[in-house]
C-alpha cells in the first residue's frame, strides 16, 4: 500500500532541519534514510539510533527481529553499529528496561518528543558536544 500523505516538516528536537540517519542500511518510515513521518506512521518510525547486540537482542525478545534480513521486504538485518530509525515507543520500552541504544539527536524527528522526552534523549545522545 502506498504512502499518500504528506510527510511532517522535516525537524529534528532542536527544530533544525533534520539530518539522515542512514542510506546504509536505508533507514526511515519512507526508505529516504531519515526519521521522517506522517500520520500514516503508527510506529512513530523517528528516532535514530546506533544499534547495539544487547538492544537487537532485546527488541527479538519482544517479537522485533531486527537482526535478520527479510529480502521480499528489502531489509538487509541489522548488525551493531548500524544506525536506524526505531519506533519512539520501542526505544521508550528499552530504556525502562535499561536496554536503550544510543541516540543521534540531530537525526531524530520532533515528533519522537510526542512519547519521550528531550531530557530522557539527551542522556543517550552520541552527537551532543
Amino acid at each position: 500500500m502506498a504512502v499518500t500523505q504528506e510527510m511532517h516538516d522535516s525537524k529534528n528536537v532542536f527544530g533544525e532541519p533534520l539530518i539522515a540517519c542512514s542510506t546504509r542500511p536505508l533507514t526511515g518510515f519512507f526508505r529516504d534514510g531519515c526519521c521522517n513521518t506522517n500520520d500514516q506512521d503508527y510506529g512513530s518510525h523517528t528516532v535514530c539510533v546506533e544499534v547495539t547486540d544487547a538492544f537487537l537482542k532485546f527488541s527479538r525478545e519482544r517479537g522485533n527481529d531486527l537482526s535478520t534480513p527479510v529480502e521480499e521486504f528489502g531489509f538487509p538485518g541489522l548488525n551493531p553499529g548500524d544506525r536506524w530509525c526505531l519506533c519512539a515507543a520501542r526505544w521508550l520500552e528499552a530504556h525502562e528496561a535499561d536496554m536503550a541504544p544510543r541516540v543521534y539527536l540531530q537525526r531524530t524527528h520532533v515528533r519522537a518528543l510526542e512519547t519521550v522526552s528531550l531530557e530522557i534523549l539527551r542522556q543517550y545522545a552520541v552527537d551532543l558536544n
